[in-house]
């Protein structure tokens, strides 16, 4: 057979997915939509016939829904990418496409009221909510949610609104147009005091409020985001038992209905005009109420498409349809089930042998037969448990083939049997023929042999069950299996010459195992139904599926990574077997799921069957791999009735059907298939396939409650070959023996005895009556021998007493066997409980010395007055908490605060050795011959021009002072600075504090520490109560003793004098709890006594007083314990007649008993007063203390909640706060460093102004040394300022690396005097002095230079190493600012966090307790209903705030008097500054007058005054004039040349100019001719092209205006806009208009002009 051809056409769909949310859609009145498995099925409701729309994808469908004009339905779907599916109705064409909404599957989708838009919800993992313009196919907006949705809808009333509900949350959605298209805005629901929920369905009421479902059965009405009421019945009883939805709102009347399968109609009138006032429900009763049926569950409702219409069809979750009239009026329809089907997993099916009939059993309970041919139900039958497996009865047991043998949970067998009806428009029935419980777990297969006597039953409990199958079953037996039994096969005919009958079971834990077929007739023990001896083979599956893949695989290199994932592959857990079936003798093919999915293998028996099942393991010796079967096993096979095709259902609900060759029992590669995807991919695998007996039709049923039959024919084909068939069914003639018959007896009960359990309970019962029986006749011998005994015993008595025997000589034997039997078992019994006798011992005595040393018990103590009922009681002192204890330790210290880290001391430089230049000894300058006269005016001269320059550089330093002290013109004074600053950051309404930075740790010290104090407190408490209770108690004993004083004296006394006592107290139980552990020979006396009574008590009062014992223990151990004595019985005095003497002495006797028994009583009662009062004021020091106390636990608790937000914010603290430290770290040791740094520069520079002050004192010995019209003064000068070349030279050859050093030298070079520099002249010879000079002068001049050489050395290589000391200093202050700047922002992050840590703080809510007198918030003299608005306040803070105000009131006054006085400061330095700039101007001119007087001029008086009389400058100056003068004649002539060479210039010029002008003449007579034959060219051309070009230049122009009028538009909308958005703050929609057309881009080409340029740019420029 083809195998394309094996499923032509689906048949039939006889159940649909009933348990998903909101599977019910109504496209007419007759039509309605559902999803099954991967099909969409229309159902005429009328005709009951079905219309199919598969998947397109083949991934499943997720969710449908109707378009309001029922125009359209929807088909979103699942899988890789899902797309939603617009079909139109009724032509079922597909209408739009829409993709991109959801990565794995579609939740939910509804539409619009107007049906312009379409919502969808997308299911993990991205929890989409995206909003669709679905007619153009577009996106409008999406959104995350964040729990999946179960429900999203519009609102009626306004469809900007959008509500989605789910898992715990609901969510409200507001649609907002921006400028960017369509925007969702969401507002989370707070479920406040109310438990969070899942909410199923919700309707949006016409003021906006939403009103919700709960999980248990309640409605919430929502008013924003927050609850306002929930509604519920009267005395608190919910809407509805389950979950509630409500799904309409009409004539004023709120319907909803609830899984209990309930409708109820509500009075929206109320619950609209309902008004919070703190009540936190609303109690109301329903109008109206439908119960549609028993074991309803109901999940969604549709309307009726009639306008008008009260009739709505409704989803039973428990796999029915029904139709519903909620008229709720009497002429009202009773609701109908339009379809009815399994709901959840289908457990069990199977088909006729002989007929088109299929039988299938569920979860729900149900046992239900259908018609493959009429497409309908024929029958049902409904238990208490629900059905796990089915077989249907092989035609050889009866004739008719009417037999169902069905599995339950409870491991109850049942077989029914079908009947035909018994008239004609009566439906069949199943009639139950034999109910039996062979197991304690559920049944999971049944199998009956082919021959149809024996069935087989197996179950969970590990066990299989054989019984004898005809008209009954009769148990033979059964055998235990290593693991829950998946599936019974029993091996075909061909095996039956070579092994005989055998069964094969299949175990979920991998575990195959075949047994003989057990034997009919063989004997059966009558004890036990477990049959040892059947012959059995196991085999333990072994996964290959890691050597398979490192065959495959091996000639790839095996990589560390691919080991690694070998070795956990050889660690996987055992993989479940699924199914398999016998292939020869021994043989069989399994499909395994989990690891090992993805293949067929074949297995065998092992010969060696020594080691038990459960031990050893079995690899395959074959395999067939399975295309595609890695995460989908095959969950189910069979074969056709040909075996031509092996049928497989797969675990994503898909069908798969492979090809037999001829002979073979299996296939011989698992590539090549026909494969469909029928059920839901998600859960709907595929349990169970099979094929009719004809192989027309391939049912399967699935994991979804959907149960498919297909067609091997096309329809046509198929109609005609069945017309005139019909499914066969028992006839009722053949029924007339079952009418007698009564239905069997069933087993209701599931703790009822299984069969074993039923023997086993049987042999017990049988043993334990024959040990009765026999007991009882050992009684009667006993009885017997007794009464033998007591006639002996009796005749003994009666015998005189010296022939009397003795008990010991009546039986000596016995009576010694007696004693030693009785020694030997008390010393054995205290042998046994010698141990825990020590044990308990030990136990008791550390539990009292616990008690004893323990002053903080766990027990409360209770002291009571004496004379008064006062009672006070100790506190309950618990451990400390975990944290506390860890307290312990000295607690951590806090996180350092965030402060600007001291700047490290720098470490001192190390100081460089200097080279000290010593100055020689300026030697006297040689006499010079000269005039006297001019000598002794040189010198008055240069000692006025000393004083001068004295004047001037003191001058000079004055104003340098003055100008220091001078302020800027910006200057501020800090102090004035700081107050400003201070005043911006505090005045105003609120002072802003920096907020301290708090920690988890301080928290924790703080509440540990409150926590001690709190322990601390109570603990002394506790010890003032114990300490108060061991007086009482020893004021008790007083008591005792003084009553006993007292009762001997009232013996002495006669009775008319005795005065009564004052009641004694006792010591009760709660004050001396030590003593519960005290256990006295009395008080065991006492128990044996009550146990012995209660041990003769009936039951009914053993169990009455079974509690009450230790309590009559305790109150008769405390009645005989703490009984008052007794009083004295008075002897009875004899009338003895007393002389007068004895009577005074007898007088004096009773004067001093009585002042003794005055004295006694007055001591009993001041001590019991004093006690009471004692015992009053602890008690009123124990109510403060519990004042306090309360408030403490109310901080406890706060400072709790307070660490515990702290506790949040610690790890993202301590990753910033780790931050700043290594930043702060860091930035001392750069500021560190640039310190050594600066310290070292400031070392250099003085070291470069010293060196240069050498090279100044060097320059002055030598002018010393040189007198100023010595003959020899300027060579000497020259051969002093010569520069160090050779020195350099040496350098430069000794140290090459110097030649790379940087301009930085040149700039030491500058700090040389500019005089250094060899002026140009001749060459001469510094080696030699010249003829006339002085040799001692001439070698001094040379030691000067060297020592020049030398400075300039040391000068150069302290100019470098400072400035490599200035370039280290700049990088380190860039490292600086970039640490600081890091610095600021981490502590700005750090404040930010601790900001929100005191805004959450601030958020938490804190109880404080007030007196009536305390609060001062009154209306009308009373304290108003609602305190928000007060504000709570300490009366010390009150206090101060009200002084804060006289002292501010103080501090203005001041700050005003001071503002006065700088102002009026400030006038007067305005004015004296106006006066002394004007007497500053007035001396300038004075000093301007007297200089021109002076000097005819404007003079420098600084220069005049340094100025001096010196020789070489008038020689110079005389020179000077001379050069003038010969400079003057040069300068003469040389003119007269310029001006021969300038006329000689003009005459070539004016030539030059004439050749040019006859060029351009030229020039232009060519450019003339050039543009006429040009312009003859083109009035050729233009002729031609005239028209087209005109044309084309007017479209161009349109063009462009168009484009500038649009542009135009688009700039005044943006200047609107722009002016809209500057006048206001807030955000601004934009306006509601048509959108603009895009600007065109300002790259883009300008329409084409066809070779010409367009002017109208050019001409705007120009116009510009």
């Amino acid at each position: 057979m083809n195998p394309t051809l094996v499923l032509n056409a689906l048949s039939h769909s006889f159940g649909f997915d009933s348990g998903r949310r909101a599977n019910l859609g109504l496209l007419d009145d007759n039509t309605l939509i559902l999803i099954a498995g991967n099909l969409v099925v229309l159902l005429d409701v009328d005709s009951r016939e079905q219309r199919y729309l598969r998947s397109c994808s083949g991934g499943g469908i997720g969710a449908i829904t109707v378009h309001p004009t029922r125009e359209f339905f929807v088909v979103a779907e699942k899988g890789t990418s899902p797309d939603i599916l617009v079909y139109e109705y009724p032509s079922l064409r597909l209408h739009r496409i829409l993709r991109g909404g959801t990565q794995h599957r579609y939740t939910c989708v509804s539409f619009s009221p107007d049906g312009g838009l379409l919502v969808s919800a997308g299911g993990e993992p991205d929890l989409m909510l995206t909003l669709w313009n679905w007619r153009q196919q577009e996106v409008q907006s999406f959104q995350a949610t964040s729990q999946e949705v179960y429900r999203v809808s519009f609102s009626l009333y306004d469809q900007e609104l959008l509500t989605t509900a789910g898992r715990r949350h609901i969510t409200f959605w507001k649609l907002s147009t921006t400028f960017t298209g369509v925007k969702l805005e969401r507002l989370e629901g707070h479920f406040g005091n109310s438990v969070a929920s899942d909410i199923e369905g919700v309707l949006e009421l016409p003021d906006g409020e939403v009103v919700s479902g709960t999980a248990w059965g309640n409605l919430l009405l929502w008013d924003g985001n927050s609850i306002k009421v929930e509604i519920c019945c009267k005395e608190g009883r919910s809407c509805h038992a389950g979950t509630a939805q409500p799904f309409a709102l009409e004539g004023g009347k709120l319907f909803t209905f609830g899984s209990d399968g309930a409708v109820r109609s509500w009075d929206f009138e109320r619950i609209s005009l309902f008004t919070c006032d703190g009540v936190g429900s609303l109690e109301v009763e329903p109008i109206n109420e439908l119960v549609v049926g028993r074991h309803v569950c109901l999940c969604s409702m549709v309307r009726s498409s009639r306008p008008g219409s009260s009739v709505w069809f409704a989803q039973d979750s428990n796999g029915s349809i029904w139709r519903l009239d909620l008229s709720f009026s009497p002429s009202a329809a009773d609701p109908k089930c339009l379809l009815s089907c399994h709901s959840g997993p289908i457990q069990g099916l199977d088909v006729s042998r002989t007929s088109h009939l299929m039988a299938t059993t569920a979860l729900d309970g149900s046992v239900r037969v259908f018609d493959l041919l009429a497409k309908r139900e024929l029958t049902s039958s409904c238990f208490n448990q629900g059905g796990t497996a089915l077989c249907w009865a092989p035609l050889s047991v009866k004739q008719e083939e009417g037999f169902l043998v069905t599995g339950f949970e409870d491991g109850v067998v049942r077989l029914l049997e079908l009947l035909g009806p018994q008239e004609r428009r009566s439906a069949p029935t199943l009639r139950l023929k034999q109910a039996f419980k062979p197991h304690n777990a559920p049944v999971t297969a049944v199998a009956i042999e082919p021959n149809g006597h024996i069935l087989a039953t197996a179950s969970e409990d590990q066990t299989v069950f054989f019984f004898t199958f005809g008209e009954a079953c009769h148990a033979l037996g059964f055998v235990r299996v290593p693991g829950p039994v998946r599936a019974l096969e029993w091996s075909p005919d061909s095996h039956l010459p070579q092994t005989g009958r055998r069964l094969l079971i299949l175990c979920s834990s991998g575990h195959v195992v075949e047994v003989q077929s057990p034997d009919v007739e063989a004997e059966r023990s009558s004890e036990s139904f477990h049959l040892h001896q059947l012959p059995r083979r196991s085999f333990c599956f072994r996964s290959i599926r890691s050597r398979i893949k490192r065959e495959t695989g091996a000639d790839r290199p095996q990589t560390g990574r691919m080991k690694i994932r070998r070795e956990e592959e050889e660690l996987q857990p055992p993989s479940p077997l699924l199914c398999g079936f016998y292939s020869e003798p021994g043989r069989f093919w399994l499909s395994m799921g989990g690891f090992d999915s993805g293949f067929l293998f074949h297995c065998k028996f092992s010969e060696n069957q020594s080691e038990e099942s459960c031990r050893h393991q079995d690899e395959p010796f074959d395999f067939l791999l399975v295309s595609g079967g890695d995460d989908d096993p095959i969950c189910s096979m069979t074969f056709s009735s040909s075996r031509q095709l092996l049928l497989c259902g797969m675990h994503s609900g898909s069908i798969r059907v492979y090809p037999l060759q001829p002979g073979h029992l299996a296939p011989t590669a698992m590539q090549a298939c026909w494969a469909l995807s029928v059920h839901d991919n998600h859960y709907g695998h595929l349990r169970h396939i099979c094929c009719s007996f004809d192989d027309l039709f391939v049912l399967t049923a699935g994991d979804d409650g959907n149960i498919f039959s297909f067609s091997r024919l096309p329809p046509e084909e198929l109609h005609r070959h069945l017309q005139r068939q019909k499914a066969r069914i028992p006839s009722p003639t053949k029924q007339a023996d079952h009418e007698t018959e009564s239905s069997a007896v069933d087993i209701q009960d599931p703790e009822a005895f299984s069969l074993e359990a039923a023997r086993q309970k049987q042999e017990r019962d049988l043993l334990r009556r024959k040990a009765d029986q026999k007991a009882a006749e050992t009684r009667i011998q006993l009885a017997e021998l007794r009464e033998k005994f007591k006639q002996v015993i009796t005749e003994n008595q009666r015998l005189p007493e010296h022939v009397r025997l003795t008990p010991e000589e009546l039986n000596p034997l016995l009576y010694e066997k007696a004693k030693r039997m009785t020694a030997d078992r008390v010393m054995k019994v205290q042998q046994q409980t010698a141990w825990e006798q020590e044990r308990c011992s030990v136990a008791l005595r550390k539990l009292q010395e616990w008690w004893k040393n323990s002053s903080e018990a766990l027990s409360i103590i209770t002291v009571v007055g004496i004379c008064s009922s006062i009672r006070v009681s100790t506190y309950n002192v618990s451990e400390f908490s975990t944290w506390a204890r860890h307290q312990d330790t000295p607690a951590a210290e806090a996180p350092p605060d965030r402060q600007e880290p001291r700047a490290a001391s720098a470490t001192p430089a190390h100081e460089a050795a200097e080279k000290e230049v010593a100055r020689p000894p300026v030697p006297h300058p040689p006499r010079v011959r000269g005039r006297v006269e001019d000598s002794v005016r040189l010198q008055k001269v240069a000692e006025r021009v000393e004083r001068h320059r004295a004047t001037v550089e003191r001058r000079k330093q004055e104003w340098a002072r003055l100008n220091a002290q001078k302020p800027d013109k910006d200057f501020e004074d800090p102090q004035d600075v700081l107050e400003i600053q201070e005043a911006k950051e505090n005045i105003g309404d609120v002072v802003v504090v920096r907020k301290p930075t708090v920690h988890a740790q301080g928290k924790k010290e703080e509440w540990t520490a409150l926590e001690r104090k709190i322990l601390r407190e109570k603990s002394e408490m506790n010890q003032r109560i114990t300490n108060l209770g061991d007086a009482r108690i020893r004021l008790v004993s007083l008591l005792s003793a003084q009553n006993q004083q007292l009762q001997k004296i009232h013996h002495a006394l006669s009775p008319d004098l005795r005065r009564r006592p004052p009641p004694l107290p006792s010591v009760s139980p709660e004050e001396t709890p030590e003593q519960k552990l005290q256990c006295t020979s009395t008080s065991m006396d006492r128990y044996g006594v009550l146990r012995e009574q209660r041990t003769a008590s009936t039951e009914q009062e053993e169990t009455q007083k079974a509690n009450s014992l230790p309590k009559q223990l305790e109150k008769d151990t405390r009645t005989l314990g703490l009984s008052a004595p007794s009083e004295l019985t008075e002897e009875e005095q004899t009338a003895v007649e007393l002389t007068e003497l004895e009577q005074e002495l007898q007088q004096r006797q009773q004067i001093k008993l009585l002042h003794q028994q005055d004295a006694l009583l007055q001591q009993m009662e001041t001590s019991s007063s004093r006690f009471d009062s004692e015992l009053l004021l602890l008690r009123q020091q124990k109510a403060r203390l519990d004042i306090h106390l309360k408030q403490a636990e109310l901080h406890l608790l706060t400072l709790f909640q307070e660490m515990i937000i702290l506790r949040g914010f610690e790890e993202r603290e301590a990753s910033l706060q780790e931050k700043l430290n290594a930043i702060q770290e860091e930035r001392r040791s750069n500021q560190s460093q640039l310190q050594g740094n600066s310290e070292q520069l400031k070392q250099r520079r003085s070291i470069i102004d010293k060196l240069q002050e050498d090279q100044r004192a060097l320059s002055a010995d030598l002018q010393a040394s040189v007198a100023e019209d010595h003959h020899f003064e300027d060579l000497l000068t020259k051969i002093f300022k010569k520069k160090a070349t050779h020195k350099k030279k040496e350098k430069q050859a000794g140290n090459p690396s110097e030649e790379d050093s940087d301009d930085s030298v040149e700039d030491w070079d500058g700090c040389l005097d500019d005089d250094t520099e060899e002026e140009d002249g001749s060459d001469f010879d510094d080696k030699v002095c010249p003829a006339g000079c002085d040799p001692d002068l001439f070698k001094k001049t040379l030691q000067l230079r060297e020592q020049r050489w030398d400075l300039e050395d040391m000068l150069m290589e302290e100019g470098k190493s400072a400035d490599a000391l200035k370039k280290e200093s700049d990088v380190l202050i860039m490292k600086e600012k970039v640490l600081k700047s890091s610095q600021q922002r981490l502590e700005e992050e750090l404040d930010l966090i601790n900001k929100e840590k005191f805004q959450r703080m601030n958020g938490l809510d804190v109880v404080v307790p007030f007196r009536l007198h305390q609060i001062k918030f009154l209306s009308n003299g009373s304290v108003p209903s609602d305190l928000s608005e007060a504000l709570v306040l300490d009366k010390p803070e009150m206090e101060r705030l009200k002084k804060r105000i006289q002292q501010l009131q103080a501090e203005k006054d001041v700050e005003k008097e001071r503002l006065l006085q700088a102002q009026q400061q400030r006038s007067r330095l305005i004015r004296e500054n106006k006066d002394m700039s004007a007497r500053l101007q007035e001396m300038e001119k004075q000093c301007n007058e007297l200089m021109m007087l002076k000097y005819g001029r404007l003079v420098d008086v600084e220069a005049l005054h340094t100025m001096s009389g010196h020789k070489k400058l008038d020689k110079l100056r005389e020179e000077k004039l001379l050069l003038e003068a010969d400079h003057a004649k040069e300068l003469k002539r040389w003119k007269a040349k310029v001006e021969e060479a300038c006329q000689a210039l003009w005459e070539v010029t004016e030539q030059n100019t004439e050749v040019l002008c006859s060029t351009v003449h030229l020039m232009e007579q060519r450019k003339e001719f050039q543009s006429k034959l040009s312009s003859r060219q083109k009035d050729m051309v233009k002729q031609q092209f005239q028209d087209s070009r005109r044309l084309e230049d007017q479209e161009d122009i349109q063009k462009l205006q168009e484009l500038v009028q649009a542009q135009e538009q688009q700039a005044q909308a943006l200047l609107k806009r722009i002016d809209l958005l500057s006048s206001k703050d807030s955000y601004v929609l934009p306006p509601e208009h048509t959108r603009l057309p895009p600007l065109t881009p300002a790259h883009d080409p300008l329409p084409p002009t066809r070779g010409r340029a367009f002017r109208g740019h050019e001409d705007r420029r120009g116009a510009d």
